[in-house]
């Protein structure tokens, strides 16, 4: 997904920066206001960042220009929602420019695009829908991490067809070679991103139920809801 420094040309490269920018500046609004509301959940949403950075660190060189790897972006999205997400991305891409040498900063707007605004969303999007039809948690939380995953490559093949489209079949064709390309790559990885959020979540479920529950990814029973309810009367009370 790091599309490479320099490869896309400056048109398309000012064009997927501009494009991505209102999505961070909404992104960093939302993290602003939810760190000042809930500063308890600061120690998560780092969490959060951290498994995004780690997992996409891990660099499978492509031929196209690019490079393979998971993105870590379905649990952060589950956990804070996509335009959160778009600011925990747009700082991973940055770190991992400046100093893993990953992506660059010509294409950092290209590849916040694709991993920190299309993925997150894509996913979130599943993660709603599949939960919506009673899907259970674990299930919703590995088609959402699959799809954010696989969503960022479908993405960053489309950018790539755009800059270079095939002199013969032009854009389509062109298309087809880099999502073909990515596909014997990525959907294994993508699978594999998806077993390891459920894991991720798992340990959650175990560690964080409270917090887990305010942010609405677990649902609080009646006795905890009349527990919460009290609990907010009595501080009321007490104000």
């Amino acid at each position: 997904m790091h599309i490479a420094e320099g490869f896309l040309p400056p048109a398309h490269a000012v064009a997927w920066g501009v494009a991505s920018a209102p999505f961070v500046v909404h992104g960093a609004r939302s993290l602003v206001r939810d760190v000042r509301e809930h500063p308890e959940s600061t120690l998560l949403l780092g969490a959060s960042g951290a498994f995004t950075f780690v997992l996409s660190a891990l660099k499978l060189p492509s031929v196209t220009g690019s490079c393979s790897h998971p993105t870590g972006t379905g649990l952060g999205a589950i956990l804070f929602r996509p335009p959160v997400m778009a600011v925990l991305g747009t700082i991973t891409l940055l770190f991992q420019a400046l100093l893993l040498a990953h992506g660059g900063l010509t294409t950092l707007g290209a590849n916040v695009f694709s991993m920190a605004i299309v993925g997150p969303w894509a996913g979130y999007a599943v993660y709603r829908l599949l939960r919506r039809y009673d899907l259970p948690l674990m299930g919703a939380v590995f088609c959402a991490a699959f799809v954010a995953d696989l969503s960022t490559y479908c993405v960053t093949s489309v950018q790539l067809a755009l800059a270079f489209p095939d002199p013969g079949s032009g854009f389509l064709g062109a298309l087809g070679k880099f999502g073909s390309i990515f596909a014997v790559t990525q959907i294994p990885l993508a699978v594999s991103e998806g077993l390891l959020t459920v894991l991720v979540m798992r340990l959650l479920v175990q560690s964080s139920k409270g917090e887990l529950t305010r942010l609405g990814v677990l649902v609080a029973s009646a006795a905890g809801k009349k527990r919460a309810e009290s609990a907010e009367s009595a501080q009321a009370v007490a104000r």
